[in-house]
């Protein structure tokens, strides 16, 4: 029966994979808290494994899911309270020091997200990269905690659940949840760079337009 070292990309992700394998439906829960904290792990792969791993009888598909999302849940509270930590004073002297960023532009993100936090902690469970760093901004401007953790447990239990789902009805071609998903996920990064990238091009015109003023 295939498992998931034969599989096995080597490294940090392929580390995760034995473990998870190793400890059932507990390993999948440490991988994907593992994950939250540190973006490099894929959860393009460890959550499809994971439902093939349940679809051959090694765990329960249920007990999966579960430990899959009290996984997410843990990790995204953690990276809250790393941003109640900073808190607005330290994060806006920290990001300030950034170039093209200034203190009006912290303020305005934070105002921003005082007003779609909501949103962007549901949504961003489903966008690469996004997936970890939202919970930071959530913690900065000290949403009430209740609010970020129902919304964090709605996106991830839709994420986790889609692709633990995908990974158990496709068995053996469970790999294929990884390229296509990698392929959405190629999508919205370049997304989001181009919003960023107009965003720098927009500030970089006024800087010069004042300079010529």
């Amino acid at each position: 029966m295939p498992t998931a070292a034969a599989a096995d990309p080597g490294g940090l992700t392929g580390t995760v994979l034995d473990a998870m394998e190793a400890l059932g439906a507990v390993g999948v829960g440490l991988a994907i808290l593992v994950e939250t904290v540190v973006p490099p792990i894929p959860s393009e792969v460890v959550l499809p494994l994971s439902g093939y791993l349940a679809q051959t009888g090694r765990m329960s598909l249920v007990a999966a899911f579960l430990a899959a999302t009290a996984g997410s849940l843990l990790g995204a509270a953690l990276l809250y309270q790393l941003g109640a930590w900073l808190g607005p004073s330290r994060s806006r002297r920290m990001l300030a020091r950034l170039p093209l960023v200034d203190a009006a532009d912290v303020d305005r993100t934070f105002a921003w997200f005082e007003r779609h936090g909501r949103s962007a902690v549901l949504l961003g469970r489903l966008v690469p990269v996004v997936r970890s760093f939202v919970s930071v901004p959530a913690g900065v401007v000290r949403m009430r905690m209740p609010q970020f953790l129902a919304y964090t447990l709605i996106g991830s239990a839709v994420w986790n659940g889609a692709l633990i789902g995908a990974g158990a009805a496709l068995g053996t071609q469970h790999e294929l949840v990884e390229r296509w998903v990698g392929v959405l996920d190629v999508v919205l990064v370049v997304g989001v760079v181009l919003v960023v990238g107009l965003g720098v091009g927009r500030r970089l015109r006024r800087r010069s337009s004042r300079l010529e003023g």
